[in-house]
């Protein structure tokens, strides 16, 4: 299939979908416009950061590469890449893999959607420049204005050569060669205390806030006394599993679930469980806005939604996770939120679960209680 017709049918979904939302962008373009001069048809081609698709699908339909290993943190990405590849008869031409030797030995090429965070992209460059071989070239490619010098400093770290190219369609492209010597110990996941909370906070590169202690979640936990204790409970977009960890802690007798769309924050809420004595009360699940939970089968979820989908910022994650808590909240059930105040949340609240009641708010956010009715 030729790239453009191939881009003109992927599709977001389960993801939210927008007029202003697309499938793929111009780094996938430039990216795999770029990767033909150092491909051939025996070539070992890996993605990382694949959104939806699209470059995984260009790669097979477009670079005439017979197989591709991917890595996508988010499961809805991933989601998305099968049904865009049934769509396109490819469904069988390319294996998931986590961030590790499975997914990158012998690659002889790496394309990568360069990541928001400087510590995803440490992580990222890490595993390559350690699993892979030392004639791998990566290729990371992102939107001119949302890249910096940091980012070309921490490819630095682990290759000999790294190559700004010409911009185009506001993207650039830069070639890493050369993978230098990596540290016995990899850099992530870190462990780090929150002597606030009395807790250790374990945190992959790609979580938001990393180890530490983000604002929102801060103000959430200071109404933890009014929560109710609950027998099944979930702490629905977890991060690092801070709520999760101080909820067990404070009701022993709660079944917890921490679910996160992102691996890395899956991994890294397993890992703070475990530093917290908590592993076998908190149980973790990579998931898309509980899909796997069955519907009326949760008493509370306490929710700390995310106000950006990709760069954009977009209220559709977090109407997205109400849509979803009003499926899996048992009648009574409550769903605890916190949101910057600014967003307006409690008309969307009050539609979707039931009666809400704001229970607090600072110079920055709002904490609210709905009931399922």
């Amino acid at each position: 299939m030729e790239r453009e017709a191939l881009f003109a049918t992927l599709s977001r979904l389960p993801d939210v979908e927008a007029d202003n939302l697309q499938a793929y962008d111009a780094t996938d373009r430039i990216l795999l416009d770029t990767a033909a001069d150092f491909v051939g048809p025996d070539s070992r081609v890996v993605v990382i950061g694949d959104r939806y698709g699209a470059l995984t699908l260009g790669a097979l339909a477009g670079l005439g590469v017979g197989h591709v290993r991917v890595n996508q943190d988010l499961f809805s990405g991933r989601l998305a890449l099968q049904r865009n590849a049934a769509a396109a008869g490819l469904e069988n031409r390319f294996t998931q893999c986590e961030l590790g030797g499975e997914l990158l030995g012998g690659a002889d090429l790496v394309l990568i959607q360069l990541p928001k965070s400087l510590a995803e992209l440490e992580e990222i460059a890490d595993a390559v420049a350690r699993f892979a071989g030392p004639r791998t070239v990566l290729l990371a490619g992102g939107r001119v204005k949302h890249m910096s010098l940091g980012m070309n400093a921490v490819l630095e770290k682990f290759f000999a050569s790294v190559q700004p190219q010409l911009a185009r369609q506001k993207s650039r492209v830069l070639v890493a060669k050369d993978p230098q010597p990596v540290s016995p110990t990899a850099p992530f996941p870190v462990t780090d205390s929150l002597p606030e909370l009395g807790i250790a906070v374990s945190a992959h590169g790609a979580v938001f806030s990393g180890a530490r202690l983000d604002i929102g979640t801060r103000y959430l936990l200071t109404f933890l006394d009014r929560i109710p204790a609950a027998d099944r409970v979930v702490d629905l977009g977890c991060g690092t599993g801070i709520l999760a960890t101080m909820y067990a802690r404070r009701n022993e007798g709660s079944r917890v679930i921490a679910t996160d769309q992102s691996w890395a924050a899956v991994a890294s809420a397993k890992g703070t469980a475990l530093a917290n004595g908590s592993g076998d009360r908190i149980t973790v699940i990579h998931d898309d806005a509980m899909s796997t939970l069955d519907t009326g089968s949760i008493d509370l979820i306490l929710l700390n939604p995310p106000f950006h989908l990709g760069a954009s910022v977009h209220a559709g994650a977090a109407l997205k996770m109400f849509e979803a808590a009003s499926r899996v909240l048992a009648p009574a059930g409550e769903l605890w939120t916190v949101y910057n105040s600014h967003l307006q949340y409690r008309a969307a609240l009050e539609r979707l679960i039931g009666p809400t009641t704001e229970q607090g708010r600072n110079p920055k956010f709002t904490v609210t209680r709905s009931i399922r009715s």
